[in-house]
């Protein structure tokens, strides 16, 4: 008999609330269920805390149910004030639409939308449609004022305040689920844990238009051991876009986690199954950077695809191992004729967008942190002369892990 899904998620350490625990797993168990998750196009890329959802939406599909993929076209205009302290940015239709773009293109990897298998769906195509004062009386009736005020996404933007247009946002998610439960049959809606409030706005609101029962479940945020959310760099977020976090980068990053956090990732972020991983939970010492590789190959694969994967690891083994291979480096380059007279190191650096700031570098450069070839920088005055550039080329290494590709351009 094969595994429920449900069996499947909570074992990895996904679930962390549930409207009603039993009657899901039997329904998962039982049929196939349409279910939903809705993605809010607030930047051109996903990121890694998205990968999560489309990890499970991956593992549902699998399991033989139909995932509906909700691009917030029409959410997006409003801003979600869950896990917010300050209202977000408002965004145009036109970048809206650019984002959701973007998304579309990255959820295709993880999961198949072929005919019949899932469905991506904007619910632009009818928020923005919606008459407003038709809205309250058939919508906004059900809801207590007083009832979501004790939500949790609104409770911690009370005293910092919290704006009427973020207010509509609990309505509109709820009016998202009912819609899909009438149009497509979907009764169960997934999220991060920070939408469980917005969840239960849709149950709520399921149960009083159509007196049928609707179900919730949320996954746990991806945290580190200490509690602190995963996915973020001193150069800002871990995006999904290798034009904005390449490859090289990405499998970096995973391959660096603190080694609290190896395991847990490999539960929430990759198909290995869970008898290799509970093996690599034994793993000590050094022994844990085998477990490291495994993760940043594996996440790598399925964000990338195998051929960035492999050539990530080979730069990545060739960098700290014996040799220097810099082929998969990423790269930037300098004009030839910057280079003649010399550049002095900090200038360098600050035009080809290696460190934001001269600030940035003397700090750098005063912690023992930048090497030139190997070479430790030891002054802000050194000057960098096309001589620097072996067969045409400058390796430098910020910190201990961070290393990139000087080329001189003509």
């Amino acid at each position: 008999m094969s595994t429920n899904v449900f069996d499947t998620l909570k074992e990895r350490g996904f679930i962390a609330q549930t409207t009603h625990e039993d009657k899901i797993r039997e329904l998962l168990g039982s049929e196939s269920v349409t279910f939903y998750i809705g993605f809010d196009p607030t930047a051109d890329s996903l990121h890694v805390g998205h990968l999560l959802q489309l990890i499970v939406m991956s593992y549902m599909q699998k399991a033989g149910h139909r995932p509906i993929a909700i691009l917030g076209g029409g959410t997006a205009m409003v801003g979600d004030p869950s896990g917010r302290t300050d209202m977000r940015q408002m965004l145009t239709q036109e970048q809206i639409a650019h984002n959701a773009s973007c998304f579309r293109d990255q959820m295709k990897g993880l999961v198949d939308f072929s005919e019949g298998k899932a469905l991506m769906i904007d619910n632009s195509e009818w928020l923005l449609k919606l008459n407003y004062v038709s809205f309250l009386r058939d919508i906004g009736v059900h809801f207590s004022v007083n009832r979501m005020l004790t939500a949790e996404c609104f409770k911690s933007r009370l005293e910092k305040g919290l704006s009427f247009i973020e207010f509509n946002y609990m309505l509109m998610q709820s009016y998202d689920f009912l819609k899909l439960y009438q149009d497509y049959g979907c009764k169960l809606q997934l999220g991060g844990d920070d939408q469980w409030s917005n969840i239960l706005g849709g149950i709520d609101l399921i149960r009083r238009v159509e007196g049928a029962e609707a179900y919730g479940m949320t996954f746990k945020l991806l945290t580190t051991s200490e509690g602190k959310k995963m996915g973020k760099t001193q150069k800002g977020a871990v995006w999904l876009d290798p034009n904005k976090t390449s490859p090289y980068d990405f499998y970096q990053y995973w391959r660096n986690v603190d080694d609290a956090d190896v395991i847990n990732c490999l539960k929430l972020l990759t198909f290995v199954p869970m008898d290799q991983i509970e093996e690599m939970a034994t793993w000590k010492d050094a022994r844990i950077n085998d477990a490291k590789k495994v993760l940043a190959y594996e996440l790598t694969k399925i964000v990338h695809g195998e051929t960035e994967a492999e050539k990530a690891r080979s730069a990545s083994e060739a960098l700290f191992g014996q040799g220097t291979s810099s082929e998969n480096m990423p790269t930037v380059s300098i004009p030839k004729k910057e280079l003649s007279g010399g550049i002095q190191i900090l200038d360098l650096l600050v035009n080809t967008k290696l460190i934001p700031s001269k600030g940035e570098g003397k700090r750098l450069i005063q912690q023992g942190g930048l090497s030139l070839n190997n070479e430790r920088v030891e002054t802000f005055d050194k000057i960098v002369t096309e001589a620097d550039f072996k067969e045409g080329e400058l390796i430098v290494r910020k910190g201990k892990k961070s290393y990139h590709r000087v080329v001189v351009e003509e």
